[in-house]
């Protein structure tokens, strides 16, 4: 549990090589969740900066005492705030117990696993994502492959190792003879300093980190002469940051990935036919999620429900679905969301695209944008918003809600009042009209589960704003 220092880093290449599995924590995490990923990967050994120790004594607190892991406290002098030492051993005297002759051989089995990663969550515990040495391999070459780069890049971490490894760019820096810059805390003017005074070229992250760039003052910017790329992921840049960070001489590479894949997975590979284009069409083609790696098998978008294609249209939605080595080997003692998540020989990602007909994929939801947004997907406000206005014999449709399950609801809940009635519908959907006062419009509450509910949840709304029209 570390931020982007050295002994991070050390931590990807140490861990492995004794044979151990790495478990890299978000120190953003609350102690509860800490101890119970602690618990259930059955760590044995913590390495834990001293700014984090308000969080790491009371998870270990949490744990049973023959389950709580030996601590290894990491003092590092670049942080001067508020913490203590929890274990009896400071991670440099740790490093000099060590034999520096000791031999270490490769895993007798790729399949074995390398590194272990937990999902966010939200909806309950997290699940832990297991990593073999194949595929973090394989996404580490991927990740020099479509970034282009060059041997012995200069890379500032702006990314946390935490996430996925880094995207296995952790390992990506080490394989091109790379120079990793390790930065503790990200800061414009800190980002701005490495860039000038290291001659940093490749830097990772969310949105957020190109808008902490763009608005910097004056002050804190510095100019550089090399050229610097920026990959990031999640929610596609706007033209007006795209613009902003060419100004700036940054290049921005936008990829797409979870943390089932080893974090990117695929890319908006740009074509030279676009750069003649303006730049609002320049942004809409970047903000697609793009083509597979091409260390990955296949990625695709299609009808959960019957697993078939759905037309490369760039209209038709569905679920987007991976296939290869760069997909986790399974979810850490749960067997059943293992098989859930590769139900039909493909990865489940729970996001929602279409496939353009140049076979380039664009999301237009995040399973976690559901989630994120207090239960309210994105594709369904949107879908509600065009059926807002349909009306028919003094009754519309209107305020559709999304309800995330945690699990699939096979039929209708109960009504709550005697004066409501449910409605029998397909699949994965719920229909309760609320109990409505005689001077409003009747409600539909629709119940979702899964990237499939929110699919067919569109499809239902858009078919009573067709009925609502066909019976005016």
């Amino acid at each position: 549990l570390l931020p982007n220092i050295p002994a991070m880093l050390e931590a990807h290449y140490g861990v492995p090589m004794i044979g151990a599995v790495l478990n890299t924590i978000n120190y953003r995490l609350d102690s509860d969740t800490v101890a119970f990923i602690l618990g259930h990967g059955e760590a044995k050994v913590l390495i834990t900066d001293r700014e984090f120790s308000a969080i790491v004594k009371p998870a270990l607190q949490k744990m049973a005492p023959h389950e709580r892991p030996i601590v290894i406290d990491v003092d590092d002098p670049n942080y001067t705030g508020p913490g203590e030492r929890l274990g009896m051993t400071e991670y440099e005297a740790f490093l000099l117990e060590g034999a520096p002759d000791h031999g270490w051989s490769l895993p007798a089995d790729e399949w074995q696993a390398i590194s272990l990663n937990y999902t966010s969550g939200t909806t309950g515990n997290p699940k832990g994502v297991v990593y073999h040495h194949r595929g973090a391999y394989l996404n580490a070459v991927g990740n020099a492959l479509v970034c282009q780069m060059q041997n012995h890049p200069v890379y500032l971490w702006t990314l946390p190792m935490f996430h996925c490894n880094g995207w296995c760019f952790t390992w990506t820096n080490t394989a091109m003879a790379g120079v990793n810059v390790c930065l503790r805390r990200v800061e414009p003017r800190a980002i701005f300093d490495a860039i000038a005074d290291h001659g940093v070229t490749y830097l990772c992250g969310a949105p957020i980190v190109m808008n902490m760039l763009i608005n910097a003052t004056a002050e804190q910017r510095r100019s550089f002469a090399q050229k610097v790329t920026f990959n990031t992921a999640a929610a596609p840049p706007p033209p007006s940051v795209l613009q902003a960070m060419e100004a700036l001489g940054i290049e921005v590479t936008h990829l797409y990935g979870l943390t089932e894949t080893y974090g990117p997975a695929t890319v908006c590979a740009w074509k030279e036919e676009w750069d003649a284009l303006p730049a609002p069409d320049k942004a809409a083609q970047k903000a697609r999620q793009g083509v597979r790696y091409q260390v990955l098998e296949g990625v695709t978008v299609m009808d959960p429900a019957t697993m078939q294609p759905v037309p490369a249209d760039g209209l038709t939605m569905g679920e987007v679905f991976f296939r290869g080595n760069i997909v986790m080997k399974g979810y850490l003692k749960n067997k059943a969301a293992t098989d859930e998540a590769f139900a039909g020989g493909w990865f489940h990602s729970g996001d929602l695209g279409v496939m353009h007909p140049d076979g380039y994929i664009a999301l237009k939801d995040r399973s976690k944008d559901i989630i994120i947004s207090g239960g309210s997907s994105p594709a369904l406000r949107r879908a509600n918003k065009r059926s807002s206005n349909s009306a028919a014999n003094g009754w519309r449709i209107s305020n559709v809600r999304a309800r995330w399950c945690s699990r699939r609801c096979p039929r209708p809940r109960p009504a709550r009042s005697r004066n409501s009635c449910c409605v029998t519908v397909p699949r994965r959907f719920e229909v309760a009209p609320r109990k409505r006062h005689p001077s409003v419009h009747p409600r539909l509450i629709v119940g979702i589960s899964g990237a499939s509910g929110v699919i067919y949840g569109v499809r239902l709304l858009e078919a009573l704003r067709s009925l609502a029209v066909e019976a005016h």
